[in-house]
């Protein structure tokens, strides 16, 4: 079938152990040394290790702290003392405290619990977006967002898996069949479109995580996937292919209305918005191989936003900045080099300098960037936050086919 060939092109232009860098160097002011301290009770060796190791990433990721790699060690040149108490309790139940360590006063102290042990990790996540608030630091309350993906199970199957951002907490969500191209419907994520391949025609549905509810939204010949939603949730952007080959449509939720924005013989696909919903970036093959355009939503006229490497093939947009993937290497039998490359206020950054990283995702605020990194037949999950020059891989133990954060 027709869509089967538009599949498997979508697919290789997304496609794509752990040194990750950054060629960008800023002036990063002094951090402040903080020990952690595990209080907690009845916690096995490995489940203590674990939770000492997600504080720790989650300090270490803020940009804001130098955190002593020894658990329950306290050096006199540490401020501060960050003890927990984590036990199943009801569920998960984490009491943090944040002591000064020059005169042993308390600072901050909050319990958290949540309704299952498993999902401890999202109270450390908390706990941590809390302090670095309450110390004045800022938010970084994109450690506490869910990410969503498709990874595949088997020949021709493929399950979205919800998780939190270091992949700790895994669960699977929608099983059975093909399901691709997950995508957050709303910024609170209480629910999400993917695409199912199951049937006779590819299908979006849109999954609620409250209820458990699967909606239709729309179907058609050809590929299908929606790539990117409006503020208020009712436009979606989705790649349709119903006379051929795929090209970037406005989707209207409440009319069921698509209206076409590219119209072009190639191929057109993976449209995001752009300065506040005014203009859309894509990856077009015009060219002659996979790159970035940008075009207003009211306008046929299209630029090129992308003059470096020959295979540019997934973006994101978060307000007026965009991050890109692009394949720096001609390897023919073997594995390329991908590398994460940001534009904002018309400079380009380089955010990984080796690897094969693919599938760029902002943050929410747009500070942090997520991606995926293929390495040894495996998926790293990299973070890069290129004001603080702070980076991280975590193993995801699955083959990724698509992600959202």
């Amino acid at each position: 079938m027709r869509y089967i060939y538009i599949l498997f092109f979508i697919l290789t232009i997304m496609r794509g152990e752990s040194d990750v860098s950054l060629t960008i160097k800023k002036n990063v002011g002094s951090k402040t040394n903080i020990s952690i301290e595990n209080t907690s009770n009845g916690l096995t060796t490995a489940l203590a290790q674990k939770s000492f190791v997600l504080f720790k990433d989650d300090l270490t990721l803020s940009g804001n702290f130098d955190v002593n790699e020894n658990m329950n060690q306290i050096n006199n040149s540490d401020r501060y003392v960050l003890k927990y108490n984590l036990s199943n309790s009801s569920g998960a139940n984490l009491v943090v405290s944040l002591f000064n360590n020059d005169n042993s006063s308390l600072l901050f102290q909050k319990n958290y619990n949540i309704s299952s042990f498993d999902k401890y990790p999202f109270l450390i996540h908390k706990s941590i977006s809390d302090i670095n608030k309450f110390l004045g630091y800022g938010s970084m309350d994109w450690i506490n967002r869910l990410v969503l993906m498709s990874r595949y199970t088997g020949s021709g199957k493929s399950e979205i898996v919800l998780s939190d951002y270091t992949f700790t907490y895994k669960k699977a969500i929608v099983t059975g069949g093909l399901n691709l191209f997950p995508k957050w419907a709303n910024k609170s994520q209480t629910s999400f479109y993917y695409t199912s391949m199951s049937g006779s025609l590819p299908t979006i549905y849109e999954y609620n995580l409250n209820s458990g509810i699967k909606n239709y939204i729309t179907s058609g010949e050809g590929m299908l996937v929606c790539s990117d939603v409006g503020s208020n949730g009712t436009k979606m952007l989705l790649t349709m292919s119903p006379e051929g080959q795929p090209d970037v449509y406005e989707f209207d939720k409440i009319t069921k209305t698509a209206k076409r924005l590219t119209d072009f013989g190639g191929i057109d696909v993976s449209g995001q918005y752009l300065n506040g919903e005014k203009e859309i970036v894509f990856v077009s093959n015009r060219l002659g191989y996979p790159n970035i355009f940008k075009k207003y939503v009211d306008s046929p006229s299209v630029s090129q936003v992308v003059f470096k490497g020959r295979e540019n093939n997934s973006c994101d947009t978060r307000g007026n900045k965009i991050v890109y993937s692009s394949r720096e290497s001609k390897n023919m039998f073997g594995s390329n080099t991908f590398n994460i490359y940001m534009i904002s206020n018309s400079s380009t950054l380089p955010l990984t300098s080796n690897g094969e990283n693919q599938f760029p995702r902002f943050s929410d605020d747009g500070e942090v960037v997520m991606y995926i990194r293929q390495a040894n037949g495996n998926s790293y999950a990299g973070f890069v936050n290129p004001k603080t020059n702070q980076n991280k891989l975590f193993i995801i133990n699955s083959k990724v086919q698509s992600i959202d954060w």
